[in-house]
């Protein structure tokens, strides 16, 4: 037997014809600097410079192309916009060797160091990294020192993230501002650090707080802001309502600065996520001069706390808690609205809480002709007599009654959900870290990881939200049992509610309809309906179509729905415009009140 040794040609085999190249080698080169400073560009020049002049003087070599990146991070491949088409050339046939001066320069994450090489050999194509002196295509040998070299540009990487984070950490300890980037209302004067008051801008802030102290939401004020035509902070015509509530639960305009609000996972990802407790913040009190009075700062911060809603983390979905009893529960019986909270002057100019339809008040009398404005009391006390009386109403069955409420406090339908959610949300948890097993073992690409690591993030994310809002309906049910124990006490000891009680009304009411036609077809711009909830608990309430409403504004005798109906002989003073226009005060007697199960 006879073995004869083949030799193994030298210079780079063209694989496709298997012959070795004779033409020269095509060349390019790759440079990245990490930040824009002066000091970094000024090397990324030289890089440049280094890289042009080497190609050029080798006579074997034929200059291609320098790609670079400036002022990115070496972490995530796909922001190289310079990185990336340096990879579509080579995969194209365009280059036969990259030069770059390290491993930390090509990239300083490990899985995207390797999986870029193995491409580029695959495509027959050489990486020389000159301060390591390896040569991709080499030796079998280049694949575990280029892994371990990897990981320990990557492990660097890390190590300059931790200095990073501990030297803002600093910065935010001694107060100073960190990572700022717009605040409406304010500018930033980069030389003296400090923020400076836009007055233009200061007047909207001011006027935003202004309207929630006095009870509009966060819709209806930005509608008024559409409607005066201010910009958005965006420069946008458009207003959102989560902008007005990001602009009442900025801290910043009561001349306080939080730091720390986010935060980055890792240096790999450069994700950044809300800081709910995974990293220390920084609050910095009197930091610069207000736009907001830090008195009326804090009611608001009181006000959105107990409006539905409204937490510092997640969104109530019940409708307990709010700031005013009658928040998005009144409707109006010609236009279907919802009513609006504000303050009309009294006889002494004091102001007098009162409700009045958002089609009118926001968008003038030709948007809802027929409705009136009327005052939070008259309301309070029109349920106060309603419910004496419906206490005592035959059609109205006290055990009855009694049962549904005892049933609805013992009954725990959404814990059960809440623990379904609980092992759902743990078990994507544990898909997520499983992804990155196969990704190291090289069982799916990267592109593969990164579109999974999304769809479970998105999951994760809606599953977070609904998490939370069940916890806020097991802690809701404290509330609305509350208001039922005190009508349950009402009912069993036969008292009388002599005065308005906002839990008992939140238990038992569902919404209040202003307005309306009597049985006759006359209109009666005063008419209260109350109408009762079908179940005691706190699920999300649904939306009343506004059509509903309307089609059903006229008193049917007949309705087997209905269970108090009363002229309540209370007076009443309402002001009413004549023929010329002139305000008069108008006496009031008379005010229908019907409680009504359903209004179809």
């Amino acid at each position: 037997m006879e073995i004869i040794k083949i030799p193994k040609k030298e210079g780079i085999i063209d694989r496709r014809t298997g012959k070795v190249l004779s033409r020269k080698l095509r060349v390019a080169a790759y440079a990245r600097v990490s930040t824009m400073g002066a000091e970094q560009l000024n090397s990324y020049e030289s890089q440049k410079k280094y890289y042009y002049e080497k190609i050029n003087n080798n006579s074997e070599w034929q200059y291609v192309n320098i790609y670079a990146d400036e002022g990115i991070s070496g972490t995530t491949d796909y922001r190289r916009a310079g990185f990336m088409k340096m990879i579509q050339d080579a995969i194209a046939g365009k280059i036969d060797l990259i030069l770059t001066k390290s491993i930390s320069r090509f990239g300083r994450n490990t899985m995207d160091v390797l999986k870029n090489v193995r491409l580029l050999r695959d495509n027959n194509v050489a990486v020389l990294f000159e301060e390591n002196n390896l040569n991709t295509l080499d030796t079998k040998a280049s694949e575990m020192l280029l892994t371990t070299l990897s990981a320990v540009a990557q492990q660097e990487s890390e190590n300059i993230s931790e200095h990073v984070k501990l030297g803002l950490q600093m910065k935010m300890n001694r107060g100073e501002l960190v990572g700022f980037n717009s605040c409406y209302g304010y500018k930033y004067n980069s030389r003296n650090k400090e923020l400076l008051i836009i007055e233009e801008e200061a007047e909207v802030v001011k006027f935003i707080f202004e309207q929630y102290c006095a009870g509009h939401g966060a819709n209806s004020i930005a509608k008024m802001l559409m409607k005066q035509g201010i910009k958005s902070p965006k420069g946008n015509a458009n207003w959102s309502d989560s902008t007005i509530r990001g602009i009442l639960r900025n801290e910043k305009y009561k001349g306080d600065v939080l730091q720390g609000k986010t935060y980055t996972a890792d240096p790999l990802s450069h994700k950044r996520y809300k800081n709910l407790g995974e990293t220390d913040q920084f609050y910095v009190s009197e930091h610069h001069e207000p736009i907001i009075a830090p008195e009326q700062f804090d009611l608001v911060q009181e006000i959105l706390k107990e409006r539905c809603g409204a937490r510092a983390n997640g969104r109530r979905i019940g409708n307990v808690g709010r700031k005013f009893a009658f928040s998005s529960r009144i409707r109006c019986g010609f236009c279907g609205n919802c009513f609006t909270r504000r303050m009309v002057a009294g006889k002494n100019k004091e102001n007098i809480p009162s409700w009045s339809c958002t089609s009118f008040a926001k968008n003038g009398k030709d948007n809802c002709s027929e409705s009136k404005t009327i005052r939070e009391e008259i309301i309070k006390e029109a349920f106060v007599d309603s419910y004496k009386i419906l206490c005592s109403n035959t059609k109205f069955e006290t055990k009855e009654f009694l049962d549904i409420m005892n049933q609805t406090m013992n009954e725990d339908n959404k814990q059960e959900e809440l623990e379904k959610c609980n092992k759902e949300y743990a078990n994507i948890k544990s898909k997520k870290s499983k992804l990155v097993d196969l990704i190291v073992e090289d069982k799916i690409s990267q592109e593969d990881y990164d579109e999974k690591v999304e769809k479970y993030n998105r999951k994760l994310e809606i599953l977070e939200k609904k998490i939370e809002q069940l916890q806020l309906l097991q802690e809701d049910k404290q509330s609305i049992s509350d208001g039922l124990t005190k009508i349950k006490e009402l009912l069993t000891t036969k008292d009388i509610m002599e005065e308005f009680d906002q839990e008992i009304f939140n238990a038992l009411v569902n919404y209040v309809i202003i307005g309306g036609y009597d049985e006759n077809g006359t209109k009666d711009q005063y008419l209260i309906r109350f109408i009762l909830k079908r179940e005691f608990d706190l699920s999300v309430p649904k939306e009343i179509p506004e059509e509903l409403i309307i089609k059903n504004n006229i008193i049917n005798l007949e309705s087997k729905n209905v269970l108090v109906d009363f002229i309540n002989n209370r007076q009443y003073f309402s002001f009413e415009r004549d023929e010329n226009g002139k305000l008069n005060k108008v006496l009031r007697n008379r005010l229908r009140i019907r409680v009504e199960c359903d209004i179809t």
